[in-house]
């Protein structure tokens, strides 16, 4: 199966929406999660960047990974400089972006979609470090070697079974 954005957003919603009353968007300027003042009448937002499908797998992984605290949050209540950071900004931005992109890596290979590891860090020439390559990749192993967190292997699930219905 060849997924579209809109499709991952009919995934999403069909694992969380009800469970969770929290909806994955596109169409961002910039990815961002909303939480709602009042979850009963207008969802949490997952925002992606505009119709990116890896910005919305990335988004997906952020919160399947934020705990019930950080979902009260505006942008789990992280740290982010944007795309410039100086080294030291760079090193901390890896540090907190290992354990997403490494279950971003397992979404993409359920659904059959390309993964690359990002430095986003395009501005000030920073590409992925070989110690974030590394950290990454470990947290992958362990993902997959303790399990995943209940919504992400839900998620995870809802991707497999998808492509397994469509024959690919």
């Amino acid at each position: 199966m060849n997924f579209v954005s809109k499709d991952l957003e009919r995934l999403f919603d069909g694992c969380f929406a009800q469970s969770h009353r929290t909806i994955l968007v596109g169409g961002g300027e910039e990815p961002l999660y909303i939480p709602s003042a009042s979850p009963e009448t207008a969802p949490h937002q997952v925002i992606y960047r505009e119709d990116y499908f890896a910005s919305a797998l990335h988004e997906v992984a952020h919160w399947c990974l934020a705990g019930a605290d950080r979902r009260l949050l505006d942008d789990y209540g992280y740290w982010y400089a944007p795309d410039g950071r100086d080294a030291q900004q760079q090193v901390e931005f890896e540090r907190a972006e290992a354990r997403p992109q490494a279950l971003e890596s397992l979404f993409s290979e359920a659904c059959n979609f390309p993964f690359n590891l990002s430095a986003d860090n395009l501005d000030a020439g920073f590409g992925p470090s070989d110690r974030f390559q590394l950290a990454v990749e470990e947290a992958r192993a362990g993902l997959v070697a303790r399990g995943l967190p209940r919504r992400a292997a839900s998620f995870r699930q809802a991707l497999t079974s998808a492509v397994a219905a469509c024959g690919d």
